[in-house]
């Protein structure tokens, strides 16, 4: 892990690194990609089968894709009680959070009968995507539905690789029967994001896809948006830790390492205004992962991504914490709240030495899919408003309208649209006779 004193230039540098980590810029895959997305578009569930079979060597077909709630009672049976007691618990606060965040129609009634408003419309049908593979994530499947749930949406469709058996991670099924999944399909990769996007046999057409993969997944989303809504195409996990110096070190280096672990290409970043703080967080970094069971993959991050910024001062290092645009950002100085009111770019934000980032990760009750590869400075976590839509609404009676006819004529006529102004004109020929 790379330690270095502030410039302008190490930070371009390392931030234009960073980026080169984003799905954007993995060219290469984009082809295979859209022909999987063509060959699903073409040939709906006979492309999906055949793609499962090659990629995950199941053998899926139209009367076993959809989990049964047999599948969902047997993955009970399989899952520690203890666990589920906590998916329960998460969900409560998960719940709580994203209550807060349900917004409603409105309308404001004017003068001479003129009424405007906003409606809010909850999406029919939204897609999740769980990764399957190396590692299982139920802490995603709730962040996923919950939002959607809450916000109203009539139908979800969750799909997930299946193993080579055909079966699901049972944790996974346990989250999403939890959660409110209305229907599970054995389906990933690809082929299942452009399943959802287009429609087959089997899988209905959705109006927005969310949930983490691969490069396949992300591609494949970035590919089909515009068809369907999207959340974000993410890239590897970030964090950033934002201290000085009265900052514990092992708590700097353990929750670095939290995110390190995830895989080889994740960011785990410290900016600080203490040189001293450093060389600990370097040492009990060291002392960790000797202990630590994803030593090799946490090793190649901060070989790669893993870097320690130390800034003059805490407005060096704030503007440093903005240009990054971490996904996760960890406040640890003497004044957490005073330093947060500074921060314009972070997906989300922990605060003081009892915030540390799994919190956020698990239980908490903020959503953790979050704007990566930089994307904080224009993206949001995701939230119920993401399985909204909103339509305006504008009501003017003929009096109404009579009183700024000619305003929207003369607004017409000088961009030569004619039409425009020949509509509002015939409303007031009474008028002029």
């Amino acid at each position: 892990m790379k330690t270095d004193i502030v410039t302008k230039e190490n930070i371009k540098e390392f931030i234009e690194m960073l980026s080169r980590r984003s799905p954007s810029s993995y060219g290469e895959y984009e082809k295979i990609v859209k022909d999987i997305i063509a060959d699903v578009r073409e040939r709906g569930d006979e492309a999906v089968f055949e793609l499962t079979r090659k990629f995950d060597r199941a053998g899926i077909n139209a009367s076993n894709i959809k989990v049964t709630p047999d599948e969902i009672k047997e993955a009970y049976n399989k899952v520690n009680p203890e666990l589920v007691d906590v998916i329960r618990k998460a969900l409560v606060n998960i719940r709580a959070f994203h209550e807060k965040q349900k917004r409603n129609s409105w309308f404001d009634y004017g003068e001479n009968g003129i009424i405007l408003g906003q409606k809010i419309t909850p999406l029919l049908r939204a897609g999740v995507y769980v990764p399957g593979g190396k590692a299982a994530y139920p802490s995603s499947v709730l962040m996923n539905i919950v939002p959607a749930k809450t916000a109203g949406v009539k139908e979800i469709v969750m799909t997930t690789p299946p193993g080579p058996d055909g079966s699901v991670d049972p944790a996974t099924l346990v989250a999403a029967n939890e959660a409110g999944a209305d229907i599970i399909l054995k389906v990933g990769g690809a082929q299942a994001i452009a399943a959802l996007a287009y429609g087959t046999e089997s899988i209905p057409k959705v109006d927005k896809i969310v949930g983490p993969g691969n490069i396949f997944v992300a591609l494949a989303k970035k590919s089909v948006y515009g068809n369907v809504s999207i959340d974000s195409v993410a890239g590897p996990s970030e964090i950033l830790v934002l201290a000085d110096g009265s900052a514990d070190p092992r708590y700097v280096a353990a929750d670095l390492l939290s995110q390190a672990e995830h895989d080889e290409m994740a960011s785990a970043i410290l900016v600080t205004t203490s040189a001293e703080l450093a060389e600990k967080v370097l040492q009990e970094i060291e002392g960790f992962l000797e202990i630590l069971s994803r030593k090799d993959i946490i090793s190649k991050s901060l070989e790669n991504y893993g870097h320690i910024f130390i800034a003059e001062n805490m407005e060096e290092a704030v503007s440093i914490t903005n240009e990054i645009a971490s996904e996760h950002l960890e406040i640890m100085t003497e004044n957490p709240f005073e330093v947060m009111t500074k921060i314009r770019n972070a997906g989300a934000i922990f605060l003081g030495p009892g915030s540390s980032e799994p919190l956020g990760d698990y239980f908490a009750g903020p959503n953790h899919i979050l704007p990566t590869s930089g994307t904080a400075r224009f993206f949001s976590p995701l939230g119920v408003d993401d399985f909204i839509k909103k339509s305006s609404i504008i009501y003017y009676s003929e009096d109404a309208l009579r009183n700024v006819g000619k305003d929207i004529i003369a607004f017409a006529e000088a961009e030569q649209l004619t039409a425009h102004a020949n509509s509002i004109r015939v409303r007031m020929e009474d008028e002029n006779e």
